[in-house]
C-alpha cells in the first residue's frame, strides 16, 4: 500500500495512517457484508483510481478470483467509485455485474478522514448463493451497513483504540448486538455458548449485557461498575472476563451511524483453553528459573566449602588446585544465575563474559589488564555454560603461564559473530610459547577441559599460536545453533 500511496497519489503520511488503520479493521466489515472489498484511491491528476487494498470475506465466496491490487482503472469506467468520490455519499445503485457467470452486487462506501474523501471502498457481494437470510445473517448485514455509514463518516475506524486484530475476536467467534441502552438484542450462537461457560443459566436477549456480565464475574465494587460500562458498548474497547470455568475476550464497537449512538456490537471468543496454556507455560517457565537460582545456590555452596578446603592445605599446589576448581564452578554459576532471570534458555553472554574476566582477574589483581572487544550476543545455554568455563580456562592459563611473578600485562577477549559462527580470541602480550609447543597434544588440564569442550560438545575447533609481536593467542571457532 505504501508504495502504490506514493507513485500515485498526493495522500500524506497521516492519510496513509487512516487508510492503514482501516486496512487493519476492514476485515470485519467485508466477513459482516459476506463481501470482497477493494480500496481504490483516486490518482493524482484524478484521471484514474488505484487499488491499494483487497480483502475476502471469511464468511461467504469471494467475487473476485484474482488479486486486485495494484489495478488502475481510468474515472468514468465504474459510475459508482465516481459517484461516491464526488458527493461523499454511499452508492447502491445500479443492476448486478456478471463476472465469470457469477451474479455481484457492487456497492461503494466513500472513505472519509477530517471531512476529506480519501478513497472509496468498492463492496463486491457474490450473489450465486443467495438465499432468505437467517437471524444470523440479518444482524451481520445490518452491523455492516452502520459501520460502512460511519466509515463514509468519518467515525471508523476509532484511531485512539487501536487492537491487535491477529488477537482480537472475529465476527464468527461470536456477536452481540446492542441496543442503545446496551439490552441485547441479538446473541449468535457462539457468543451464547461462551456465557454459558461463564456460568450463564439463560438466554442473553432482553438482558442488559453490562450488568450479566458483572454478575458473572467474581469482582465486586468498582471494578464492577466499570465491566459494566464496558459491556454495555459505550466505548470502543477491548477486555477480557473470567467466571465459573470460563473466559471470555470481548471487544465492544459503539455503532453512530448518523453520529448519534443506536447501539453496539460487542465481539467475543471463547479464550479459556488459551488462557490455561499461557497459565502452564508461565508454571513451567517460573519453575525452570526457580531450578537454575537454585543451581546457581548450590554451585556456590560448593565453592564455598572448597574455598574452606583450600584454606586448611598445607600444600601450595593442593591449594591453587582447589582455587582453579572454585573458578570454575563459579562460572558455570554466573550462567544458571543469568538463565534464572530469563524467560527462555537463551542468556546474553557479553555479561557474562565480563563477569568471568573480573573473576578470573582476581588471580593477579592490578598487574593484568583483562578487556573484552567486540560482541557475543545473545546464546542459547547448551553453548553458553561450556563456553563460560573455556574462557575460564584460557584466561586462567594465559594469567598463570603468560606472565611471570611481578610480570605486568594485558589480555583481550574479542568476539566476532557472523550469522552462523562465532569467533573467540584469547590473546595476551606476555613470554609467549615454549618451543615445540602443541596445543592439541599439551598434557595441562586446563587445556584438556577445552579441547574437550570445544571439539566434543561444542563442535568447534580450538588453536594457540603465538602473537603477531609478542605473548600467545588462542583461536576458537564454534558453530552456532541458529
Amino acid at each position: 500500500m505504501n508504495d502504490l500511496v506514493r507513485e500515485h497519489t498526493d495522500l500524506d503520511v497521516s492519510d496513509l495512517e487512516w487508510l492503514h488503520l482501516l486496512v487493519s479493521e476492514w476485515q470485519l466489515l467485508s466477513d459482516l457484508s459476506f463481501a470482497d472489498l477493494v480500496l481504490w484511491v483516486p490518482t493524482r491528476d484524478g484521471t484514474r483510481y488505484v487499488s491499494v487494498a483487497q480483502m475476502r470475506p471469511n464468511t461467504g465466496p469471494t467475487s473476485y478470483q484474482d488479486d486486485m491490487v495494484g489495478h488502475l482503472v481510468p474515472r468514468g469506467r465504474r459510475p459508482l467509485l465516481d459517484v461516491a468520490l464526488d458527493e461523499g455519499r454511499i452508492v447502491r445503485e445500479g443492476d448486478p455485474e456478471w463476472r465469470e457467470e457469477v451474479p455481484v452486487r457492487v456497492e461503494s462506501i466513500p472513505v472519509r478522514r477530517d471531512g476529506r474523501v480519501l478513497g472509496v471502498i468498492a463492496r463486491n457481494t457474490n450473489l450465486l448463493t443467495v438465499r432468505t437470510p437467517s437471524r444470523l445473517e440479518l444482524t451481520y448485514l445490518q452491523s455492516a451497513s452502520d459501520l460502512a455509514q460511519m466509515i463514509a463518516q468519518g467515525a471508523f475506524p476509532f484511531p485512539a483504540e487501536q487492537v491487535d486484530m491477529d488477537a482480537s475476536p472475529r465476527a464468527g467467534d461470536g456477536l452481540i448486538r446492542l441496543d442503545a441502552e446496551g439490552v441485547v438484542q441479538y446473541a449468535s450462537p457462539n457468543a451464547l455458548s461462551a456465557y454459558h461457560r461463564l456460568g450463564l443459566a439463560a438466554d442473553l436477549v432482553g438482558h442488559h449485557l453490562g450488568k450479566a456480565t458483572a454478575e458473572l464475574a467474581p469482582e465486586r465494587g468498582p471494578v464492577d461498575e466499570a465491566l459494566v460500562k464496558l459491556a454495555s458498548g459505550w466505548a470502543p474497547r477491548e477486555f477480557e472476563v473470567e467466571g465459573g470455568d470460563g473466559v471470555i475476550q470481548l471487544r465492544a464497537i459503539p455503532l453512530k451511524p448518523k453520529g448519534v449512538h443506536t447501539g453496539s456490537l460487542v465481539l467475543l471468543r471463547d479464550v479459556t483453553e488459551l488462557r490455561r496454556r499461557e497459565r502452564e507455560l508461565m508454571t513451567k517457565d517460573a519453575t525452570i528459573r526457580e531450578i537454575h537460582h537454585r543451581v546457581k545456590n548450590n554451585l556456590q555452596t560448593v565453592a564455598a566449602l572448597l574455598r574452606l578446603q583450600a584454606r586448611r592445605m598445607d600444600s601450595d599446589n593442593a591449594r591453587e588446585a582447589l582455587e582453579e576448581a572454585v573458578r570454575r564452578v563459579g562460572s558455570i554459576a554466573i550462567v544458571h544465575e543469568t538463565l534464572s532471570q530469563t524467560l527462555d534458555e537463551q542468556v546474553e553472554f557479553d555479561e557474562i563474559a565480563d563477569r568471568v574476566l573480573s573473576m578470573v582477574a582476581e588471580i593477579s589483581p592490578g598487574r593484568v589488564v583483562a578487556r573484552r572487544t567486540g560482541r557475543f550476543g545473545i546464546l542459547s545455554a547448551e553453548i553458553a555454560t561450556p563456553l563460560s568455563m573455556v574462557l575460564t580456562e584460557l584466561l586462567q592459563n594465559a594469567l598463570e603461564h603468560g606472565f611471570g611473578p611481578g610480570e605486568s600485562g594485558s589480555v583481550d577477549v574479542a568476539a566476532t559473530r557472523a550469522r552462523d559462527r562465532i569467533t573467540i580470541s584469547v590473546q595476551d602480550d606476555g613470554r609467549g610459547l615454549p618451543d615445540g609447543f602443541d596445543a592439541q597434544q599439551a598434557g595441562n588440564l586446563g587445556l584438556q577441559i577445552v579441547r574437550t569442550l570445544v571439539v566434543g560438545e561444542l563442535g568447534g575447533t580450538f588453536d594457540m599460536i603465538p602473537a603477531d609481536t609478542r605473548g600467545t593467542r588462542v583461536i576458537l571457532e564454534l558453530p552456532l545453533d541458529n
